[in-house]
């Protein structure tokens, strides 16, 4: 699978973390399939979110297509990368 992360914007990175908020940290995670972060958070509005399930339900938002934890990397030449480059916070845990 080639994952094509230049579909993904910042509002469907917004439109996660609003899931995320909506339904709490353990649905959002048994219904995306992404777990807890461990080394890096993202960070809105002095709240810290999981880096990589944020951005893995982002693709899914862009793209309809589901992706799992193992499809990418979560660090910083995964999704920290990604979502820096759409201008978002990450801080080190």
């Amino acid at each position: 699978m080639v994952i094509t992360w230049s579909r993904v914007t910042r509002d469907h990175v917004v439109r996660a973390i609003h899931e995320y908020d909506k339904v709490g940290a353990d649905r959002f995670f048994a219904q995306s399939g992404f777990g807890p972060t461990t080394t890096y958070d993202l960070v809105v509005n002095k709240h810290r979110y999981p880096p990589k399930a944020i951005l893995g339900v982002a693709y899914e938002l862009a793209t309809g297509e589901k992706l799992a934890s193992a499809d990418f990397e979560g660090g910083k030449s995964g999704a920290v990368k990604v979502l820096e480059e759409l201008g978002f916070t990450i801080e080190k845990k």
